[in-house]
């Protein structure tokens, strides 16, 4: 794949990503609690990505035992911890701080980079770094005076350190040979099974029973907010900077917020607007060929 196209592929998936709340708002109004919601998202993705694999590429599920660890630290460590941190930080604490603090990841993954890949940290990717993290702010409308629990920070930061681990763990696997599609199967293999354990069948079961048209949602859970998205980020990741590519991919509360703006009805107030044009500016600035910011 030419290089050229890894930010766009990175872009996509983020734009992807930004689609969750609106499949998540229907699978909550059913019924769904977020475990429940992290399961059917993974196993769904798992399916959709070892039934072409299984019949068609047989290659691809060779992982040698000694690399194990590269997928249950994406699968387990990244997305499992980073939905459980970020559910729990929910419960303790505003939706605002939390978003705001899950998107720290960048911030791990640029320091991680430069420590286990040696990438350096420049001065384009911090200044990316710094409009990024203000038009986070302003998209979420976070501020006031309302106290923070300790709790729920440490929750909410927590869920950005794991979820920032993704582009860790998945850089090193691919370094070791294995492809995106290798990468994500094993990713969303370990964490169905480690999710496995926190869900309610009969509480699955029932919602399905008195709805049979909620399966088309969690479907589209699936493959639009996790198998998609999550090969594109692979393929993208295999051919550019993590800390690049963590950037990047910030896309995803732009994409939510035009998203719940049209689908929701959800005003964007001046704020959001001006958020929106930083975390862009965000992207422009780490694509800039040619620029002092070295």
């Amino acid at each position: 794949m030419n290089r050229n196209y890894a930010p766009v592929l990175v872009l996509l998936a983020g734009i992807l990503w930004g689609t969750l709340g609106f499949f998540s708002r229907h699978l909550t109004a059913a019924g769904f609690g977020p475990f429940e919601i992290t399961f059917v998202r993974v196993s769904i993705s798992l399916l959709a990505t070892a039934i072409p694999v299984v019949l068609f590429a047989r290659e691809l599920l060779y992982v040698r035992l000694r690399d194990l660890w590269c997928f249950l630290g994406t699968g387990i460590v990244s997305v499992l911890l980073f939905s459980v941190c970020y559910f729990k930080g929910l419960e303790l604490t505003s939706l605002a701080v939390a978003t705001v603090l899950l998107y720290t990841a960048p911030l791990f993954v640029v320091l991680l980079s430069a420590l286990i890949f040696h990438d350096p940290i420049t001065k384009k990717k911090m200044a990316a770094l710094a409009l990024a993290f203000v038009g986070y702010a302003l998209v979420t409308g976070t501020g006031g005076d309302q106290p923070l629990p300790l709790r729920g920070f440490l929750c909410c930061l927590a869920s950005g350190f794991f979820y920032s681990l993704y582009s860790v763990f998945g850089k090193l696997a691919m370094q070791r040979g294995y492809s995106a599609l290798t990468l994500t199967l094993y990713s969303f293999f370990f964490c169905t099974l480690g999710s496995v354990i926190m869900v309610d069948w009969n509480h699955i079961c029932g919602i399905v029973q008195r709805d049979s048209q909620i399966i088309w949602w969690i479907l589209g859970t699936g493959f639009i907010t996790a198998f998609f998205p999550y090969t594109l980020y692979s393929l993208g990741l295999s051919k550019m900077d993590a800390g690049k590519a963590s950037i990047l991919v910030s896309i995803e509360l732009v994409a939510e917020a035009v998203f719940g703006s049209i689908v929701f009805h959800e005003s964007l107030t001046t704020a959001s607007v001006v958020g929106i044009a930083l975390v862009l500016s965000a992207i422009i600035v780490l694509n800039l060929r040619r620029s002092k910011l070295k």
